[in-house]
């Protein structure tokens, strides 16, 4: 019989780490963005957005978080699966959840496991990406 080792949650102390991290990363490159940190049940523990972030980061973080968490994949890694020729094409209609498939959107992982998920938005897709590793890599 095998033994399952229990995995520590997502806390809100990790999704306020997660969301500090973001936000210096953001803060030193000059962007204003919003963060979204789910737990493993999608459930929101952490929401920031920047005073002059536009407001639809707001949305594009949670769902990038949610993406993420629904696909434990990077979003930067499924943007190619969504275009018409991909596998995924016809996804993001096909369900009635907020997909979104931009990059900035990460699965977070503790001892292999998934636990969450964070989603940045208000950058450019590859500086959201970047925030969102610099987050994950500061919880590490």
């Amino acid at each position: 019989m095998s033994t399952t080792i229990p995995v520590a949650p997502l806390t809100t102390q990790d999704a306020e780490t997660l969301v500090t991290a973001a936000r210096r990363a953001a803060d030193a490159a000059g962007v204003t963005v919003s963060v979204t940190v789910l737990d493993a049940g999608g459930h929101l523990l952490a929401f920031r957005r920047d005073d002059r972030a536009v407001l639809i980061s707001g949305e594009t973080s949670t769902r990038k978080a949610y993406t993420a968490l629904q696909l434990d994949a990077p979003t930067a890694d499924l943007v190619d699966l969504v275009k018409p020729e991909g596998p995924f094409h016809s996804l993001p209609t096909a369900l009635d959840k907020p997909l979104l498939f931009i990059a900035g959107g990460l699965p977070v992982h503790r001892d292999g496991r998934l636990i969450g998920a964070i989603g940045v938005g208000g950058g450019a897709p590859e500086q959201d990406h970047g925030f969102a590793l610099a987050s994950v890599e500061r919880l590490s």
